[in-house]
């Protein structure tokens, strides 16, 4: 059955490449009207507002880092859109900091951005969004994770330890929100076919990243988006506090 989104608004924070760029795609052409959020990448983010189906689609800017900008954004983007019905946290950043190899300084100041851009900065946008979602007793929040929260990441420890605070925080706020009939849901990808990862699968550990999979493949950024907007539809209210894994077995648990 396909999704029928006609009526809603979504804002996607990082929507301006990889999965938020399709997730951003796949909303409008269901009909929903899409607030584009980006840091730093207008003119990309521009492409993707203006490729969208439909009408009525804006942009948003605010580095998620900052709970002022947060604010302002989601003041924004609820100015142009008059509400924000669904909210996806997609925005994230991996960095490799081994502690074997790393110095104590970086180390500190690279944790301290991935908790503050992958798990502070979507409990700021959740927070701002759902709070106008009580007052309407309605809403979706979809956050998206990794299996690196589950499965561990040996040289980027701040990034799985982000993402599995993430995972608690949506199951926390999926409890707490559920009586005022806001669900909260978690996607949980391996690796995906992104700008982001493009380098490490074109190189020349591209087939062993693959094999990880028994599809033998990674997954594609659309099919990430179609997980999320299952997530958000009435059809799957009652999978609130779910963490999809979305990692072609390459991760059971």
């Amino acid at each position: 059955m396909p999704f029928d989104f006609q009526g809603k608004t979504v804002l996607i924070t990082g929507a301006s490449r990889g999965i938020g760029q399709a997730t951003a795609i796949a909303f409008a052409q269901a009909g929903a009207k899409v607030a584009v959020h980006y840091h730093q990448q207008r003119s990309p983010a521009e492409q993707v507002q203006q490729s969208l189906a439909g009408t009525g689609h804006c942009l948003v800017q605010a580095d998620v880092a900052d709970p002022i900008a947060v604010e302002k954004m989601v003041e924004e983007a609820i100015a142009q859109l008059g509400q924000i019905d669904i909210l996806v946290n997609n925005a994230g950043i991996y960095q490799e900091h081994p502690l074997d190899k790393t110095e104590y300084v970086q180390w500190q100041a690279q944790w301290n951005q991935a908790i503050a851009v992958n798990l502070l900065g979507a409990v700021n946008v959740s927070y701002c969004v759902a709070k106008p979602m009580i007052e309407r007793r309605s809403g979706r929040i979809i956050n998206v994770t990794s299996r690196g929260a589950f499965r561990g990441e040996p040289t980027a420890p701040a990034y799985g330890a982000s993402k599995a605070g993430l995972n608690a925080f949506s199951q926390s706020l999926a409890q707490h929100l559920a009586p005022y009939n806001i669900t909260v849901t978690a996607v949980a990808p391996g690796w995906v076919e992104t700008d982001m990862a493009r380098p490490s699968l074109e190189g020349a550990s591209g087939n062993a990243i693959r094999q990880q999979s028994p599809l033998n493949r990674v997954a594609l950024p659309e099919e990430i988006a179609h997980t999320i907007l299952f997530l958000a539809s009435d059809q799957a209210a009652f999978a609130t506090g779910a963490i999809v894994d979305v990692n072609g077995a390459s991760y059971l648990r």
